[in-house]
């Protein structure tokens, strides 16, 4: 066994752990070690926004997980993939830029006791990792990192679907990564000149010389290593060999939701009683590992369009062709875009401070590993509730490093998320029912028009519901007096010195869209704290709707 000393270990390539990379070695005088099991992503198809489905489905890129018999799904095994390559899950993802609401923040603040996590405390570091190409004003930044696209919406159906949900009484939205979130309008996509925009492209490769960083790929953490309470590096196997390193400053583990929780188990920091039953030591035992698992369950809204001018022609074999060829020579025209460049926030109901149902619109009717829904031109709405009740877990499924966790996310547990499912099935329906998509709409595809009843929304949901794959909150932060806390409001472990999680595993409670643009954030503004220097700070205002106690809409 080979030993090496750093200052810092990270584990983890995805969307914290290169941020760390980068930051942490600004300075000439950090060591860095960053550890990632899966390899380099040099895949076209990464890079390449509109397949975005290859590297999701491909078992190269992805660690392939899926969770134990759903209770409440009909017992279904439903995916859950994580990213498993150099960028992690910014890697495989649909790419979507989306930070959350002002509210989000603010509510972690007061009811978590994370007073450092206020929207004035988030802000300056949306800003310090962006590079907007509308350029930077109070709320966005330019020059940074991470290259954020405002989606072109050149399609028509785009339009008409903002049209629709501004017909339906819902406001408008320029910019809901700005001061409003609530309503209809463009998305914003991590893409630069018509390529992924991974944090592996925006934080790792600009950085990749310097001396101070070691990257190694296909480095399969086993576990932590500790002297008493402290953790004091990691052991890992790389090219056929276990190898040991040794961290003179802390471990930074950046997993991600699944992986972090279970590499903390396997290294017997974690609910004792399980431990034991892998026959693991127990470390040290803290029973808020792997729990509050949280996600955003969708369903994908299907219309048939009156109008050949989806992109359901875009998937015949010589058609997909020409797009690959067109993007190989000028990285220009659909291959460039993810596809989803509208999309809005909603209110279901009166009573609801802030928006708790996402849209992404696509003008194709598939699902996201590529497959037709229907042989015809069509588009859809994805839809969801953004701050479930229901919790899961994950639990180890093996001392192993190579045995795969046990994941349950206990999908529509609870009463209030299923009838906020149902909201958002009917507040679809209404939407694309309006006159800006009379030219657009044919027939409904799924659901179908017999689908009516609470029951048979119900139902169909079951059959038809999927994962927009935001696992989260299984490494939480909280209060020191809250026995499920497992990290302080500096990602510092509880109990064990030396040992931070940095990713959207900490996140007390899932953030109102999608995550990897605060997973980013986050790890920009610890690296802050890592490193020791002052918070930034930045007070703006943020939109509420005035009359949210009375009205829907």
């Amino acid at each position: 066994m080979t030993r090496e000393s750093f200052d810092y270990i990270i584990i983890g390539a995805g969307s914290a752990g290169a941020v760390l990379a980068n930051r942490l070695t600004e300075d000439p005088d950090c060591r860095v070690l960053l550890l990632e099991a899966g390899p380099m992503d040099y895949s076209l198809w990464i890079h390449m926004p509109s397949a975005f489905d290859k590297p999701m489905g491909s078992r190269r890129y992805n660690w392939g997980y899926a969770t134990d018999p759903e209770p409440f799904m009909d017992n279904r095994r439903m995916d859950c993939p994580r990213g498993h390559v150099l960028g992690g899950s910014s890697s495989i993802n649909g790419m979507a830029y989306v930070r959350g609401n002002a509210l989000d923040y603010e509510g972690w603040a007061e009811d978590f006791g994370l007073e450092d996590w206020r929207y004035a405390d988030v802000l300056p570091y949306f800003r310090r990792a962006e590079d907007f190409d509308q350029g930077a004003n109070a709320y966005h930044g330019s020059g940074g990192p991470l290259h954020v696209t405002t989606g072109a919406m050149r399609n028509p159906l785009y339009r008409a679907f903002v049209e629709a949900g501004m017909a339906a009484g819902y406001p408008e939205t320029e910019d809901m990564n700005g001061y409003q979130q609530e309503g209809f309008g463009p998305m914003f996509m991590t893409t630069r000149d018509g390529i992924r925009w991974s944090t592996a492209n925006a934080y790792l490769r600009p950085v990749m010389r310097r001396a101070n960083l070691t990257i190694r790929t296909r480095a399969l953490t086993e576990t932590l290593t500790f002297e008493t309470d402290r953790a004091s590096g990691v052991r890992y196997r790389h090219r056929g060999r276990v190898q040991q390193a040794q961290a003179e400053r802390e471990v930074l583990l950046c997993a991600g939701a699944i992986n972090s929780p279970q590499i903390l188990m396997r290294s017997g920091v974690g609910p004792a009683d399980q431990l034991r039953g892998h026959g693991i030591d127990v470390r040290h035992d803290l029973p808020g590992v792997g729990g509050n698992l949280q996600d955003h369950l969708e369903v994908y809204v299907q219309y048939a369009c009156r109008e050949p001018i989806t992109l359901f022609s875009a998937l015949k074999p010589w058609n997909q062709a020409r797009i690959g060829l067109q993007w190989l020579t000028t990285r220009r025209g659909l291959g460039a875009s993810n596809h989803f460049e509208s999309g809005g926030f909603i209110r279901s109901e009166a009573g609801v401070r802030y928006p708790n149902l996402q849209y992404h619109f696509m003008p194709i009717a598939v699902t996201y590993d590529g497959s037709v829904s229907a042989d015809c031109h069509g588009f859809q709405a994805h839809v969801g509730p953004m701050r479930p009740e229901s919790r899961g877990r994950v639990s180890l499924g093996g001392s192993d490093p190579e045995d795969a966790p046990r994941i349950v996310f206990n999908y529509m547990g609870t009463e209030r998320d299923r009838r906020e499912m149902r909201d958002a099935v009917r507040l679809t329906r209404e939407v694309i029912e309006q006159a800006p998509m009379d030219r657009f709409r044919d027939r409904p595809l799924s659901p179908d028009v017999n689908v009516q009843s609470d029951a048979e929304i119900d139902a169909w949901v079951r059959i038809h519901g999927e994962s927009a794959y935001h696992p989260s909150g299984t490494c939480r932060m909280g209060r020191p007096d809250d026995a499920e806390t497992v990290v302080d409001g500096q990602g510092r472990v509880r109990g064990i010195a030396g040992l931070r999680v940095v990713d959207a595993s900490i996140m007390p409670r899932i953030t109102t869209g999608n995550l990897n643009a605060p997973t980013i954030m986050m790890a920009e503004k610890l690296a802050d704290a890592i490193r020791g220097a002052t918070p930034a700070r930045d007070p703006q205002p943020w939109y509420e709707a005035v009359d949210w106690q009375e009205r829907q809409r």
